[in-house]
């Protein structure tokens, strides 16, 4: 039963209004269900899914830090190869995670950067890059100051070269949402890029074609200012 109201809410047009409903719930079962969620076909259940555990852990991480860590490790072993499984949506949870709890974003940060960084713990399995590349973009808009001095540039602008659309996205939105204007002239190099990317932003997805995420980037960049969750794409679907 607790698992039907867990899957009902993710389905939600509420779901972010209902979200506190999570915590009166056992978070052990409640994680489970949420993880396997991350697997769904359906974007909206997939992303709420990664809210909902992100915001979970994160809480877990105030009352019992150990406990936290030891999820987030499991998260990380479940990307290695010999873990015999994939992660599918297991960076984005992570990276919903270390947004939402500071004291783990300090400890879990340079980690999460190692999944795009060659000498590191590079993930060559393109849907697992655009979840880190997500991650990584949620962590700068929350804590851009633990970003920064990993010189993410040098990582982050090969990714705008990908022939994934959702790769190219996200890694846009990192570089954007770090606000650096030596990034300007290669972000004047997507204008031209009509692919439509579906982007999770504020609790929602957003459908823009990546030119013209480019533009809105370029322009608040410009201003001093990185784009916030009211900042890009209004147009949602």
């Amino acid at each position: 039963m607790e698992k039907k109201k867990i899957i009902d809410l993710l389905k939600s047009p509420d779901f972010l209004k209902r979200l506190d409903t999570l915590q009166g719930l056992p978070l052990h079962k409640t994680l489970s269900t949420l993880f396997s969620a991350l697997c769904s076909e359906d974007e909206e259940v997939k992303w709420h899914a990664v809210t909902a555990a992100g915001r979970l852990v994160a809480d877990l991480g105030e009352r019992d830090p150990e406990a936290a860590r030891n999820i987030l490790r499991r998260m990380m072993w479940s990307l290695n190869e010999e873990s015999g499984g994939i992660g599918w949506g297991f960076p984005e949870a992570m990276g919903e995670t270390l947004a939402r709890n500071e004291t783990l974003a300090r400890e879990f940060a340079t980690l999460l950067f190692s999944y795009i960084q060659p000498e590191g713990n590079f993930l060559e399995f393109e849907p697992l890059q655009r979840g880190v590349l997500w991650a990584i973009g949620r962590l700068a808009e929350a804590f851009p100051s633990l970003i920064t001095p990993l010189k993410p540039g040098a990582f982050l602008l090969p990714f705008l070269e990908s022939t994934d659309t959702a790769v190219r996205g996200n890694a846009l939105q990192a570089l954007a949402l770090l606000a650096d204007e030596e990034i300007l002239p290669r972000l004047e190099g997507l204008l031209r890029d009509r692919e439509v990317h579906r982007l999770y932003w504020g609790g929602q997805l957003i459908s823009k074609p990546i030119g013209d995420l480019a533009q809105e980037a370029i322009e608040l960049i410009k201003k001093r200012g990185a784009p916030t969750r009211e900042g890009w794409g209004k147009e949602t679907h």
